[in-house]
């Protein structure tokens, strides 16, 4: 027994000094890995010195059965998605808008308009055109007397016929008879009380009629054919391009003047 186990334990010793080359190793080291291949029928030389190409092998076109389906054509790709906006170039754009709208802002500041030589027609479409769309302009109106042709002793011209002859009325109540209502021209929808071609006799004529209680009446020169009307108008400023661009289409004439 005793000499089995030193025959095994022998054994293991001289196979560890073979495999641990106590006994020699040949020239080559990889001369006994030839013996060592698994299947060296199955190796594929690639190439010889170069370097494999990265192109990969085409693939060999499958048979397709007569029977099979067709194969769904594949879906385009899907457009790129914008490039997202940075906060400094939609910042601009809101910049420039508020910058131009503060630019627009019409100014606010009163507006004086004046328009001069006008017609009693055409102040009369005037005043109708500013009480109807410009409402919050206050007009005032003046006559332009050319050349004095005597003095005159009238009540100064009411707002419309029916005030004239409401007027009218209350005269012949006071004892006044000679007078008459002016029916065109500068002077339309006063009452006239007298013409004189002194100063004198249109003062003597007036302090008659106070005398009779009228209160109303006053004396000026007697207006002629150069007599014209001015029309002086003041309000919001940012309305100031409307007003001029209404009067202008009404009248057709005449344009607005700048006035303090």
């Amino acid at each position: 027994m005793k000499v089995l186990v030193f025959l095994l334990v022998l054994a293991n010793l001289l196979f560890y000094a073979f495999t641990a080359g106590y006994f020699g190793r040949p020239d080559n080291p990889d001369a006994g890995r030839g013996d060592q291949q698994i299947t060296p029928e199955r190796l594929r030389i690639m190439s010889r010195g170069e370097a494999p190409s990265t192109t990969a092998p085409a693939r060999k076109a499958e048979p397709v059965p007569e029977n099979a389906p067709a194969k769904p054509e594949a879906e385009p790709a899907p457009a790129p998605a914008p490039a997202a906006t940075s906060a400094a170039d939609e910042a601009a754009p809101k910049a420039e808008l508020v910058k131009e709208t503060v630019a627009d802002k019409p100014d606010n500041a009163p507006a004086c308009l004046a328009w001069r030589q006008l017609t009693v027609a055409e102040a009369d479409k005037i005043a109708a055109l500013m009480g109807k769309r410009f409402a919050d302009y206050k007009l005032s109106r003046k006559i332009v007397a050319g050349e004095s042709n005597g003095w005159w002793v009238y009540i100064p011209s009411l707002p419309g016929k029916p005030e004239a002859d409401k007027k009218a009325g209350e005269l012949r109540d006071l004892g006044v008879t000679d007078f008459f209502i002016v029916q065109d021209g500068t002077s339309r929808h006063a009452i006239s009380l007298g013409i004189f071609s002194s100063e004198k006799g249109g003062n003597e004529r007036l302090a008659e009629l106070k005398a009779k209680g009228v209160r109303s009446a006053v004396m000026g020169p007697r207006p002629s054919k150069d007599t014209f009307v001015a029309l002086q108008a003041k309000g919001p400023g940012a309305k100031r391009p409307a007003v001029i661009a209404a009067v202008a289409e009404a009248i057709q004439k005449n344009e607005a003047l700048a006035c303090k």
